[in-house]
């Protein structure tokens, strides 16, 4: 994914289905100029990680 694209899904009001390393994701924050986004898994909001945007995938 990239960073535009991260920003439109965090910025949209719809739910996307977003995958890390093959767990869904919620994206929190995206930091477009380290290329990091922070996010958490759908079943543990508190474990927050930062990852690569481009790690990020959209299903």
């Amino acid at each position: 994914m990239d960073a535009q694209r991260a920003q439109e899904i965090l910025n949209s009001p719809e739910m996307f289905h977003v995958t890390y390393n093959g767990e869904k994701i919620y994206i929190e924050h995206v930091d477009r100029s380290n290329g990091q986004a922070t996010v958490h898994p759908l079943h543990n909001p508190e474990q927050k990680i930062s990852v690569e945007i481009n790690q990020l995938m959209e299903q």
